[in-house]
């Protein structure tokens, strides 16, 4: 109890955008790894161990069957549709980053959360910061559209699943962040069983082979347990409206990481999405550290 106290103490010296910054880097710093793993293990594979890692670590680190034992019912039928969510996510996005770029997927993915965003608007200046977002998001996508209809299909998906991830995340994170880490953990482990069917005969060749299971192992850590708790943290102090503007940072962030780790070299375009993207970003944070109430407020 003394070292939960103490460690809730350290974290809520931290800004909340400090931890939305840490889980921006990783939220595609993993993937991109994965991509490079796609050699010699299916998307769905990739998937399936990235889950599976995650929930081994949450399950070591929280004892999430232990807060599903005390949970109520309603508690548990949140953490069923986080699971779900999070299993549908994964796969869909793993199926979309092995057909179209990193920054591309990034860029759909933010389309829906930024709808989120507009509900929360209440000047003339976020407005501003939304055009500036949605204009920046266009170039990024629109640099992109190649011959590639079931890539999309799988991006809109992940889009539409991140949206939802975003409004079951803040309910999960609504008692602070603690609750909501053991919520997520719980969800982690549910979600392991859902995507179970999908991915594990698609994952057999890395049980074969340490290397690529430890490879499997760190893209789930990196692409799971730090950006999900990370996004807990910050969901548990920021309003959904800020989180989800926030949100605007992921496509530069995948665009940044597809340059440095997978080589995927930006266009003229591509670059002015980013520099518009950001620029919204930083006139909404400048507002919203006067006026914004607690998430916890704001997400029921």
């Amino acid at each position: 109890m003394n070292n939960e106290t103490t460690s809730a103490t350290i974290t809520d010296r931290i800004p909340p955008h400090a931890f939305f910054v840490v889980s921006a880097v990783f939220h595609y710093l993993g993937p991109s790894f994965a991509v490079l793993l796609f050699a010699a293990v299916e998307p769905l594979g990739v998937a399936w161990l990235r889950i599976a890692s995650a929930a081994v670590v949450f399950a070591l680190w929280r004892r999430p069957l232990r807060y599903l034992r005390g949970a109520s019912k309603q508690e548990r039928w949140l953490i069923v549709a986080m699971a779900a969510t999070l299993a549908a996510m994964n796969c869909a996005f793993y199926l979309a980053i092995a057909r179209l770029p990193l920054a591309t997927v990034g860029a759909i993915e933010f389309l829906g959360p930024i709808l989120l965003a507009a509900i929360g608007l209440r000047s003339q200046r976020n407005v501003g910061a939304l055009a500036l977002a949605v204009a920046g998001v266009w170039y990024l996508t629109d640099a992109r559209w190649v011959a590639e209809p079931l890539g999309y299909l799988y991006a809109f998906a992940n889009c539409a699943l991140f949206v939802l991830y975003v409004v079951l995340g803040h309910r999960l994170a609504a008692s602070g962040g603690a609750g909501g880490i053991d919520r997520l953990s719980a969800s982690m482990l549910v979600a392991m069983v859902f995507a179970l069917p999908f991915g594990i005969e698609q994952a057999l060749p890395a049980f074969a082979s340490p290397l690529l299971l430890a490879a499997g192992i760190g893209v789930g850590i990196s692409s799971s347990v730090i950006p999900y708790v990370c996004d807990q943290l910050a969901m548990a102090r920021l309003p959904r409206a800020t989180f989800a503007l926030l949100l605007a940072l992921l496509p530069a962030t995948a665009a940044l990481i597809g340059f440095l780790v997978l080589r995927q070299v930006p266009t003229h375009a591509e670059m002015i999405g980013i520099a518009l993207v950001i620029v919204g970003v930083a006139l909404h944070r400048g507002e919203a550290r006067r006026g914004d109430q607690p998430t916890s407020a704001q997400s029921h």
